[in-house]
């Protein structure tokens, strides 16, 4: 993620988590009564509940951010019939000296806290937001999106800023989340400063689930790279959501290093007015090219349990 909505100055945060790095995560869990932040060991175990999440993961920091694991964060939980988040770090905070990862790693730390000891969330997820907020000291900020889902298949959303999600059922994108900015390349997001988005800004909404559907939730790094017709042929390609996962955020990875890539965002910055000078223009060359970036990829399906 590129821009920050406020630049200000801000003295170093100190971590108060600390995770282990990698460069790649993969997880697949079938719904045990658990929270995981980032990756596990792939597992597989069922709840006893009319419908729940099957959920793969899989994170690919940007290439320079590989040593520390990038700037995304996810997590996954159980609860209900299943939880699922991803958090981007803005990447703008570096100028300030704040480490980027350090807000969205807390951030989904106190939610995935609140998921399972705070009745008060009781399915909301916009409350979630704003406990998992107000519960955060890092400095720095981040996109956020949760999507918690009951036993009954209903799912609620709630989404600050450009993190995504899309529901395919029988082939087709049935809902997708939109994107929230200030102006292109800078999203909303939660901040650790006194000026900027709350809970209340986010983006809520409501489905109705059945077995079968896939959910992909994904970071910025996902949906810039790649095209919704790409995400479903890759989605519906695998039986193991783990695999899924896997190949979408590759897809994505290899996207965003292709320079010759009409990719999402390419299109999208030359709708918005970003283009080559006016004399490559005239030599026929246009902007083009992936976005690198951490990519965050999150795969769920609705099963019977």
């Amino acid at each position: 993620m590129a821009s920050l909505a406020l630049h200000v100055s801000v003295p170093q945060s100190q971590p108060l988590i600390r995770f282990p790095s990698f460069s790649l995560s993969r997880f697949s869990q079938c719904s045990k009564r658990r929270n995981l932040l980032y990756s596990a060991p792939p597992h597989l175990d069922n709840v006893q509940s009319e419908v729940s999440l099957c959920v793969g993961t899989h994170l690919i920091p940007h290439p320079n951010k590989a040593l520390t694991g990038g700037e995304d964060a996810f997590f996954v939980s159980s609860y209900s019939g299943g939880v699922i988040a991803v958090a981007d770090g803005v990447s703008g905070w570096a100028k300030e000296n704040v480490d980027p990862a350090l807000f969205p790693r807390e951030f989904l730390a106190n939610a995935s806290d609140l998921v399972e000891n705070d009745d008060e969330v009781n399915n909301d997820p916009q409350i979630l937001l704003r406990k998992a907020h107000a519960s955060t000291s890092a400095t720095g900020s981040a996109t956020v999106i949760v999507a918690m889902m009951e036993r009954n298949g209903k799912l609620k959303i709630a989404n600050v800023g450009d993190c995504g999600l899309k529901i395919i059922r029988k082939g087709q994108i049935i809902f997708s989340t939109s994107p929230q900015e200030h102006y292109f390349d800078c999203p909303y997001q939660l901040s650790s400063e006194r000026v900027g988005q709350t809970f209340l800004d986010a983006k809520v909404s409501n489905v109705e689930l059945m077995e079968g559907d896939i959910l992909v939730m994904g970071s910025d790094g996902l949906f810039d790279n790649v095209f919704d017709h790409e995400i479903v042929a890759t989605a519906t390609k695998y039986v193991d959501v783990g695999e899924a996962a896997k190949a979408l955020a590759n897809l994505a990875s290899s996207h965003s290093a292709d320079k010759t890539f009409e990719s999402p965002y390419s299109l999208e910055a030359r709708s918005k007015g970003y283009d080559v000078p006016f004399w490559k223009k005239i030599l026929g060359m246009k902007l083009t090219g992936g976005k690198l970036d951490d990519i965050t990829v999150v795969v769920g399906q609705v099963v019977s349990s």
